[in-house]
């Protein structure tokens, strides 16, 4: 199989919460592994297809742990989770996320 990936991704085992953009209403589900493209999301409840969703997940910071509100939309849906393309990223944000591609490589 060929990779199509832009992004390498980094294995990861982190509880996220998301939420669709404007909704005060959250679901949970496990980060399973994430690069800063995006992030596959194990959960019973994904959002459907094409939602605009912001994703909330505590990542490692320089000094600390952060969590992060990163968003993004729903670009595919399977039984089991679903995967999110992340938008506009900040600097801290890309800095933690590619930290951990990092940290995956070794």
């Amino acid at each position: 199989m060929i990779e199509k990936r832009r992004f390498a991704r980094a294995p990861i085992d982190l509880p996220v919460l998301f939420a669709k953009k404007g909704s005060a209403e959250s679901a949970s589900g496990i980060g399973k592994d994430i690069s800063i493209g995006g992030i596959f999301i194990e959960t019973t409840s994904p959002a459907s297809f094409g939602a605009e969703v912001v994703v909330r997940v505590r990542l490692k910071t320089p000094n600390d742990h952060q969590d992060f509100d990163l968003p993004g939309v729903v670009r595919w849906v399977r039984s089991g989770g679903m995967g999110v393309q992340f938008g506009l990223l900040g600097a801290l944000e890309t800095h933690a996320i590619t930290e951990l591609g990092k940290a995956a490589g070794r």
